[in-house]
């Protein structure tokens, strides 16, 4: 029995994306806004991904756009406010993710009492935002002065919307990453949210990972699912669970029951 199976009750678990609305201190925070608002939109989102059945729940700033390559102290403080008000009501296990930062995510974790996180922990990358360098070394450091030795990271293989600086192949980066920051599970996405990596990258990232999990992080949709995991270790599922599929929309429980009643057919639960 594997430590997803200890965390999330199943081998192939599927986690669905709790996307934050904007936050105070983003640029798309209107004037009419508050952190009410954003609290009752994910109140609306937790309530319905549980509902539907997912075995866990990531808590993201995903409208915080354009993302900070250091995210700002009154982001972290509304991630934290947002889940604390959130706090009674999780059924199954909650991570939280500041995203691109990953010391950033290690301190909201530690002040959430999150069970796991994902993000770009590692790796020098170019895109929209410019240069993208993370220090794992610092990150690593940082969760275990923290005393976090019981936060299980999974880590990103391939960035959305950005290249890594190397010319090696997702593959060869997956073996380095595996020997230098021993991940608890890698996580193989698309080029952007609702994209698809494609079972076979999901496939051969999972043979050089041996027993070391590998998981689809982006573009996991109904049709495709019963590929994805017989490729991999389960998914992150995001866009495929909201309203018409789009992205910008809420949370829709019908679809997240829909999905998960299929995969519970594949996963013979």
């Amino acid at each position: 029995m594997s430590w997803l199976h200890n965390l999330f009750a199943t081998e192939k678990p599927i986690i669905g994306l709790l996307h934050l609305r904007p936050l105070p201190g983003d640029p798309f925070f209107g004037p009419d806004d508050t952190i009410q608002g954003v609290i009752e939109a994910a109140r609306a989102d937790l309530l319905a991904l549980q509902e539907g059945g997912v075995d866990g729940v990531l808590i993201t700033n995903e409208f915080s756009l354009p993302y900070e390559k250091k995210v700002s102290a009154v982001t972290t403080a509304s991630m934290g406010m947002v889940i604390g008000a959130l706090s009674p009501l999780f059924t199954v296990p909650f991570g939280a993710e500041a995203i691109y930062d990953g010391d950033a995510t290690i301190e909201l974790c530690a002040a959430t009492g999150a069970s796991f996180t994902r993000c770009l922990f590692t790796g020098a990358w170019a895109g929209d935002l410019g240069l993208i360098d993370r220090d794992v070394s610092r990150t690593l450091r940082l969760k275990r002065s923290l005393g976090l030795d019981k936060l299980r990271l999974f880590y990103f293989v391939t960035s959305e919307g950005e290249v890594f600086l190397n010319d090696r192949p997702t593959v060869d980066i997956a073996k380095t990453l595996l020997f230098n920051c021993r991940p608890d599970c890698l996580v193989v996405g698309g080029s952007a949210p609702g994209q698809n990596p494609g079972p076979e990258l999901v496939r051969t990232v999972k043979q050089a990972a041996g027993q070391t999990p590998v998981v689809c992080g982006t573009g996991c949709r109904l049709d495709n699912v019963a590929d994805i995991l017989a490729a991999g270790d389960g998914a992150f599922v995001g866009t495929t669970f909201k309203k018409d599929g789009k992205f910008e929309n809420a949370i829709d429980a019908v679809r997240v029951r829909q999905f998960m009643d299929r995969v519970k057919e594949i996963r013979k639960d």
